[in-house]
């Protein structure tokens, strides 16, 4: 299993727009959460610009299918997005 880090480009109304997507996206979230492929996420604040997503999965297919099927993707509230692997140091 491999860490890696989704990193979501947002759009300036984000928190505008989100409330309509949210209870979607966050149902697709928790069931990523609760097969352990999805670690913590969150957006950042001050600005609401970008969000994090780590995830641990054996294969980065896993975060494009959950890429594919994001509301907040789909509904153009993210730009663009980042996969990138990520080396855990500390912790697990």
């Amino acid at each position: 299993m491999e860490y890696f880090a989704l990193i979501y480009s947002l759009v300036d109304d984000y928190l505008e727009r989100r409330a309509a997507l949210r209870d979607k996206h966050l149902s697709l979230a928790k069931e990523a959460n609760s097969r352990g492929e999805l670690i913590l996420a969150g957006a950042f604040s001050g600005p609401a610009d970008r969000a994090l997503l780590i995830f641990r999965v054996k294969d980065k297919a896993v975060i494009e299918e959950f890429i594919r099927k994001d509301p907040y993707v789909n509904n153009g509230l993210v730009t663009r997005w980042e996969i990138r692997p990520w080396s855990v140091v500390i912790g697990t």
